[in-house]
């Protein structure tokens, strides 16, 4: 069967007990999206020091998620071809680079370039740590694990806009890219010493096109990638349009916005831990179709707020979209469990081709949330697009994820290798 690990049993349970490696998953995993939160309380700021529109500011993440979104298109498949060490150290070098850049750019354009390039390299560690999961654990972990590296890495995550806020109201937007630089650099240092290969053994003939073609005939596979995505689209947007509801509407400060988006990170980590704790006992069907309930209820929670003018203020409309991201954790975390156990021998293209749509789409739903936190009077706009989003997901459920296939079965694993034998 393909997909075995190349190295013997017992080195392979000497990796995935190791607490080293599991911190490195987690700092890996966090580092492009933590450096993406961190500057999204100043981009009022930023709009007024550099003369222009909040649209224009708001170029510094849109793009940013565009980075990330080609970053994991590229970085999977470089990963499984080459291995996992040399592609990280390689991305991360280049982060550091662009964080540098970032310090010293002194147009809006400039530091839009230099945030795509930290983009790029930093979001190699969010489809590699993916990719090692699956390396390291067996089929039936991978879920829980997903989760558990998620839950840790929300303790730094939800803490981020805060953090970035204090930084910036302290010392101005400059040093939030001071503390990005150090921190990659920690990151690839931690890599190189302490990170061992975790990289499968191929199947001859086995690339890229070849997996994505396997990938995308299986209704499974292109189901829970969808229906991971689209949970994902609820973060982007709200985060995109929320620091201006916050900041513009509602007259509160960058630092208050990010301790209210705070609440909603925490939400997030409780529905990981929680996932961690059923994941081993209910299938993948279950608790994504549990997730999505909680995203529904909570999503026209907040709709119905809206037309009452509860949520005008803080609490009302970050409470209620704590129900959603609880809900939101379980959607993604076992979606994307199953769509990387399809072909496991590919989990570095299945990742990447699942974080690509995730982050170019959020790309265009963060400016989008953007324009509706923006340029309207109320919450209204942002928190349709929140339930119409919602509704999409359910209905990748319900409409493309195949009933009898709901279960990352070895059946499962089979038929897609069976597929790709007709191929060879």
């Amino acid at each position: 069967m393909h997909g075995m690990i190349s190295r013997p049993p017992e080195t392979a349970k000497n990796i995935a007990t190791s607490r080293v490696v599991l911190l490195l998953l987690v700092v890996m995993t966090g580092i492009a999206p933590i450096s993406l939160y961190m500057l999204v309380p100043a981009l009022p700021v930023l709009a007024t020091n550099f003369g222009s529109d909040i649209s224009i500011a708001q170029m510094t993440v849109s793009l940013y998620m565009v980075g990330i979104a080609l970053s994991q298109l590229i970085m999977g498949p470089l990963s499984d071809r080459f291995g996992r060490r040399p592609v990280l150290l390689s991305g991360l070098t280049l982060m550091v680079a662009a964080s540098i850049g970032c310090i010293f750019a002194q147009t809006l354009p400039q530091l839009i370039a230099a945030r795509f390039f930290q983009a790029l390299g930093g979001a190699a560690g969010m489809v590699i740590s993916r990719a090692i999961i699956r390396d390291i654990y067996e089929r039936d972990r991978v879920a829980s694990m997903i989760s558990l590296v998620i839950a840790a890495l929300m303790i730094g995550q939800m803490v981020s806009p805060l953090t970035g806020g204090l930084i910036e109201t302290a010392f101005g937007w400059r040093a939030i890219f001071y503390a990005i630089t150090i921190g990659a650099i920690v990151v690839a240092v931690g890599i190189a010493f302490a990170l061992p290969e975790t990289r499968r053994s191929r199947a001859a003939g086995s690339g890229f096109r070849r997996d994505i073609g396997v990938l995308i005939r299986n209704r499974a596979f292109v189901g829970y990638v969808m229906c991971q995505v689209l949970a994902s689209q609820i973060i982007f947007t709200f985060a995109g349009g929320g620091p201006y509801i916050v900041v513009t509407q509602m007259g509160r400060s960058s630092a208050e916005y990010g301790a209210w988006f705070a609440t909603t990170g925490f939400a997030y980590l409780v529905g990981n831990l929680l996932c961690v704790r059923f994941a081993p006992r209910h299938s993948l069907e279950k608790l994504i179709w549990f997730g999505l309930a909680l995203q529904l209820c909570g999503s026209l929670a907040n709709l119905l707020w809206s037309f009452t003018g509860w949520n005008e203020a803080p609490i009302w409309l970050f409470g209620t979209q704590m129900i959603v991201m609880a809900g939101n954790a379980f959607v993604m975390a076992n979606s994307a469990a199953g769509a990387i156990s399809i072909r496991p021998e590919a989990a570095g293209t299945a990742s990447g081709a699942m974080g690509f749509l995730q982050q170019g789409i959020g790309a265009l739903m963060s400016q989008f949330g953007a324009y509706l936190g923006g340029h309207s009077a109320t919450t209204l706009p942002l928190t349709s697009a929140v339930l119409a989003i919602s509704l999409l997901c359910a209905c990748m459920m319900i409409f493309v994820v195949p009933r009898r296939e709901v279960m990352v079965s070895e059946a499962l694993i089979e038929q897609a290798e069976e597929e790709e034998s007709g191929m060879m």
